[in-house]
């Protein structure tokens, strides 16, 4: 009997490490600041131990690093199920990077799109402190956008993808989720070469009748922020929208809106679009790598869409419902205003806003 108990207890606490919920100091605010619905549908992460992740990593070997950044660096794995992973490793001489780990637990655990990347779990033993991800063999779109000589092929289709992607927060998940950091780094590209949204250490739920919210800590990236954020602090989807159509625009081109430069004046990469859009050469925009393969309505559509996401008065900008619904249906799209100039310079400077294209992590309170 004695032997008996031993074993069932020891069987109850390996599964219990096994399959743990997301723990309860990660989930304890939003479950304190929002009125959920049942929990019975929510995803059920897997604790993974220290020892499961070196093993997976070859002791995070050199040669098994895929990326890095503020929090810490980014290893590909294999599970002993065969599951091919990422792990992101927090850094423990950083400051940077606890409150968005407890950011990204918090909001992923519970989204589920085809569109997102999915997050398998976690792992936090000692001083780690790791998120176990699904591993994207094609890694991330600016390397395709920005280095890689490849011809980029289903350029549409991974813009249509983003574009998914972005409705299912704003709109069709249970909770509205405003990304703040939508960058072509944080798009990840599976097998297929489809796009999914990453990186939700930013990211803020709203509740459901609010529309906006201020800050005075900005934080993003430079090149994607939208007017109203960089310079008042005011963020909602429609900064998402933005942020996007910045997206799109460096798609098409092949170029970064920030650090752009053309020969015959000192626009960025919005005012060069905008003035090709004005004269009816928008088709000029159009990046080498794609130009041989690409279908010509798409392309001006893109660049249309474009710029209607990034105009300078939040108001003005579609919301992605509308988006993905000029992007399915043909018909004539409305007349896009002026885009916002951010010109190298007139963006207000802050220590709190990454310059490099690089995220800034630290949070601010709500």
């Amino acid at each position: 009997m004695v032997i008996l108990s031993l074993a069932i207890l020891y069987s109850c606490r390996k599964n219990k490490r096994s399959h743990m919920k997301i723990p309860d100091e990660v989930v304890q605010t939003i479950d304190e600041e929002y009125n959920m619905e049942s929990r019975e549908g929510d995803t059920e992460l897997s604790s993974f131990s220290l020892t499961e992740i070196s093993k997976s990593t070859n002791a995070f070997a050199n040669d098994k690093k895929i990326g890095e950044g503020g929090f810490g660096q980014v290893f590909q794995g294999v599970l002993d199920d065969g599951r091919e992973i990422a792990v992101k490793r927090l850094s423990q001489t950083s400051r940077q990077g606890l409150g968005e780990f407890k950011n990204e637990v918090k909001f992923i655990a519970k989204l589920q799109h085809r569109n997102l990347v999915k997050l398998f779990g976690y792992c936090i033993q000692g001083d780690e402190n790791m998120l176990v991800y699904e591993y994207m063999p094609n890694r991330s779109l600016d390397l395709f956008i920005f280095e890689f000589s490849t011809r980029l092929v289903r350029w549409f289709c991974i813009i249509h993808g983003i574009a998914r992607g972005l409705l299912y927060l704003h709109q069709d998940s249970r909770f509205k989720i405003v990304h703040r950091d939508l960058k072509a780094s944080n798009i990840l590209l599976d097998v297929d070469m489809n796009p999914k949204i990453s990186d939700f250490g930013l990211a803020r739920l709203f509740k459901e009748h609010e529309n906006e919210e201020n800050t005075n800590n900005i934080v993003g990236t430079l090149g994607y922020l939208s007017p109203e954020y960089a310079v008042d602090g005011t963020f909602s989807e429609k900064s998402d929208v933005y942020s996007f159509g910045v997206l799109v625009l460096e798609i098409v081109s092949g170029k970064k809106n920030r650090g752009f430069f053309h020969e015959k004046d000192s626009d960025n990469l919005l005012a060069h679009a905008w003035r090709l859009f004005e004269k009816g050469m928008a088709e000029e925009l159009l990046g080498a790598d794609i130009r041989d393969s690409c279908v010509p309505s798409e392309v001006l559509r893109s660049i249309h869409l474009g710029l209607l996401c990034v105009q300078h008065y939040a108001k003005d900008r579609p919301n992605m419902s509308n988006v993905v619904l000029m992007f399915d249906k043909e018909g004539t799209l409305p007349e896009p205003k002026q885009p916002a100039f951010f010109v190298e310079g007139s963006v207000p400077q802050t220590n709190l806003v990454s310059v490099n294209d690089i995220t800034l992590t630290t949070l601010e309170p709500r």
